[in-house]
């Protein structure tokens, strides 16, 4: 936009010429629209730390969204962001930062990314529909200045490593921050004071279905369709006087879900900023191709695939890093009969898929134990 070409020419031919301040530190989650994440982890423990010697600085598009601290808020492509983005010594994001952004060679971004890849990204991708043409060119010379990157299992590393062709070196294995809240010695009474503030009943136990976007159903970039596959209806009917849903789709999709007449069933957590809380409220987690299940994994409760368009998702639209057939540690169900079943079943897909389960957490859980965020914090702001 105009606008923001105007910002751009004040920030290259004025900011630039400040110095750098070396007490400044910018976050930034899922572009502006949340306060949430492992940079908001990131923060919080530098606020409590080391509060007295930093600035902070929260890239947020509603600045009335309350985070603790009092840091100094600002809307993404406003004057004070590429103020704050020129001038900062520290940038904590978990998404490429703009194509256009150049950073000074003093300044540090710190990458945490935001998941451990099942679906292939960047170089690892044959076909990217909805993607612009120049996407892996762009993906390239973003990772260019990112001075770290964070890697929840070596899994990830190694998928890094390909997909954005990112030297290994730079890639820190420490487990993911947003992870550290599930190890919390607290995480019970959290989970309870968490219930209490969504209105979930006590006594109800919770499905959080969380489910991805699809690359090939879409409005604009970044703006997609989404058609629920999930008969809720009937899921309330069979199961509902044991069970509550928590409905959460990804942040790119632009279809709000009408779940009206079953507000006391389904709870539309989809705007609710983080998503590791709402794992400690969960009993079960079902997703299709969201890295959701390997954040959850690491709580070691039930986790149940609905992949109703399994072949499609696999063969055409992404590909995966994993064999979902094989290696995942839950059943793939196709149909709202498996699923249902499944969930009345729970216990026996427990036992069914403990191996699977404790192989899949030694590989894709073992870095995080509630100390990534001060394993980072040390690595990077105290050198």
């Amino acid at each position: 936009t105009e606008k923001r070409f105007m910002y751009r020419t004040i920030s290259k031919y004025i900011f630039e010429r400040f110095s750098q301040q070396d007490q400044w530190v910018v976050f930034e989650s899922f572009f502006g629209k949340q306060y949430s994440d492992s940079p908001k982890y990131i923060y919080e423990y530098l606020l409590k730390n080391y509060g007295d010697q930093y600035k902070f600085i929260w890239i947020i598009n509603d600045k009335s969204m309350k985070i603790p601290g009092n840091p100094k808020k600002v809307p993404r492509f406003s004057l004070g962001y590429f103020y704050y983005i020129t001038r900062a010594k520290y940038w904590v994001t978990n998404v490429r930062q703009p194509v256009w952004f150049e950073k000074r060679d003093s300044q540090y971004l710190l990458e945490t990314w935001h998941g451990t890849p099942l679906k292939k990204l960047g170089f690892d991708m044959e076909e990217n529909y909805s993607a612009s043409p120049t996407y892996k060119r762009q993906i390239y010379s973003q990772s260019r200045f990112w001075d770290c990157l964070v890697s929840a299992n070596p899994f990830s590393t190694e998928a890094f490593h390909t997909c954005f062709l990112y030297e290994k070196e730079k890639i820190i294995e420490t487990g993911y921050p947003r992870n550290d809240i599930l190890y919390a010695p607290n995480k019970e009474q959290i989970a309870a004071e968490l219930k209490k503030k969504l209105g979930i009943p006590a006594d109800k136990k919770t499905i959080l279905y969380a489910p991805t976007w699809r690359d090939d159903e879409y409005y604009d970039h970044g703006a997609y369709k989404f058609n629920l596959a999930l008969d809720l209806k009937r899921l309330q009917k069979e199961i509902g006087d044991e069970y509550v849903v928590l409905l959460r789709t990804h942040y790119f999709i632009a279809d709000a879900i009408d779940v009206t007449g079953m507000e006391d069933f389904v709870f539309n957590v989809c705007k609710y900023p983080d998503i590791a809380e709402l794992y400690l409220i969960s009993d079960i987690c079902m997703t299709d191709y969201s890295s959701v299940f390997f954040d959850f994994a690491n709580l070691r409760r039930p986790i149940l695939f609905f992949t109703y368009d399994l072949e499609k998702y696999r063969d055409i639209l992404h590909g995966f890093y994993i064999d979902i057939q094989t290696e995942v540690p839950g059943p793939l169900l196709m149909t709202n009969d498996e699923v249902i079943n499944a969930i009345k079943n729970i216990d026996q897909i427990e036992e069914q898929y403990k191996e699977k389960y404790d192989e899949f957490y030694d590989r894709f859980c073992c870095f995080d134990d509630g100390h990534a965020t001060e394993r980072i914090v040390n690595m990077v702001f105290n050198k």
